[in-house]
């Protein structure tokens, strides 16, 4: 049986990233369903999902990690990588990053 968050989840990530393969919509919609993300709305946690996916599966993040880089040097390294999957993903966010400040997210891009 499917929820009323799983069905908006679904909605959200039909709107935010239309081309993303199943495989990893499957995941991405898995991971916004989990516990520590139902006090997010749909839409926050469904974008959520999408970026540590992206970051986990298509980047050198983990990599980056595993050298020593913090969380915040290694997510600034992979940023272009994480908006090149977006685009390929047809999403209408990226993630952009301004001299002296950490990423941060645009709309309809």
């Amino acid at each position: 049986m499917t929820t009323q968050r799983q069905k908006a989840v679904a909605r959200a990530l039909t709107a935010t990233i239309p081309r993303a393969p199943y495989f990893d919509a499957q995941a991405i919609r898995s991971a916004a369903g989990a516990r520590h993300m139902r006090g997010l709305s749909p839409e926050a946690a469904l974008w959520l999902a999408t970026l540590a996916h992206i970051r986990h599966r298509y980047t050198d993040y983990d990599t980056l990690r595993d050298e020593g880089y913090e969380r915040d040097e290694a997510r600034f390294f992979v940023l272009d990588e994480v908006n090149a999957v977006l685009d390929r993903w047809g999403a209408t966010r990226q993630l952009v990053s301004e001299p002296g400040e950490d990423a941060r997210e645009t709309d309809d891009l």
